[in-house]
């Protein structure tokens, strides 16, 4: 076992693959927070416009739909995400662990 970890840890496949995840991670985490900060900045420092109703005679602003779109970029993002890992990201780590057991 310690073997077959040692042989992982050494390949070079290996660190590329890590780095690969990592920078891919921190893309959509910034992503994500770009979205949930830009709104929160937005409640504070144009108050006015999130005010704005829809249409004439409508009770929805447009704060609303917007607080709902930010949420549903981020479900989205994360089933993106989800979806990468379950397949690039898998197969990738099995390929080396097979690489590395042989």
């Amino acid at each position: 076992m310690q073997d077959t970890l040692d042989r992982v840890t050494a390949n070079p496949k290996f660190h590329e693959f890590i780095a690969m995840r990592s920078r891919y991670s921190i893309i959509m985490a910034i992503i994500s927070a770009a979205a949930y900060y830009g709104f929160i900045l937005l409640v504070a420092y144009n108050k006015e416009f999130l005010a704005t109703k829809l249409g004439a005679g409508m009770t929805t602003s447009v704060g609303v739909p917007l607080g709902v779109a930010v949420i549903v970029f981020t479900i989205i993002l994360t089933w993106i995400y989800v979806r990468r890992a379950n397949t690039e990201f898998d197969a990738t780590n099995e390929a080396i662990i097979k690489e590395a057991q042989k």
